[in-house]
């Protein structure tokens, strides 16, 4: 039941075609950018432009969730035309929930329990940091 779209039945519900100006940097980006519009419901289509870099989704959809998949992949992600990223830069984006917490000193201990007994005199006949 929760896989079911809804659509009204009162509106002319008609496929749009939506583009995207989306940085590709290699044809594995392109893929990427297919597999994970591939997902959404109501998609037909799905065109990428690497010489352009340029998405065209075509489908009965909204927009704003396409850009929103996109950006997932491609945080640089904005739509072809300027007035439309206009209308999306409007809605403000929510605060983040946790600050960033500090990995570093996890990953230094997780390196430093890594090492041989081997590996220890090495970094330590090496270094002058004592």
């Amino acid at each position: 039941m929760a896989d079911m779209q809804i659509v009204l039945a009162c509106k002319n519900v008609e496929a749009q075609y939506v583009e995207m100006m989306v940085p590709l940097y290699s044809y594995g980006c392109g893929k990427k950018i297919k597999n994970t519009l591939s997902h959404l419901k109501g998609i037909y289509s799905v065109q990428v432009d690497y010489n352009e870099q340029k998405v065209t989704v075509w489908g009965i959809c909204n927009k704003h969730n396409v850009l929103a998949t996109i950006r997932s992949k491609r945080k640089e992600a904005r739509f072809w035309n300027p007035e439309d990223n206009m209308a999306s830069e409007e809605s403000p984006s929510p605060p983040p929930s946790d600050p960033p917490r500090e990995s570093k000193s996890y990953f230094a201990l997780t390196r430093v329990r890594s090492l041989t007994l081997k590996a220890w005199k090495k970094v330590f006949t090496r270094s002058y940091s004592f």
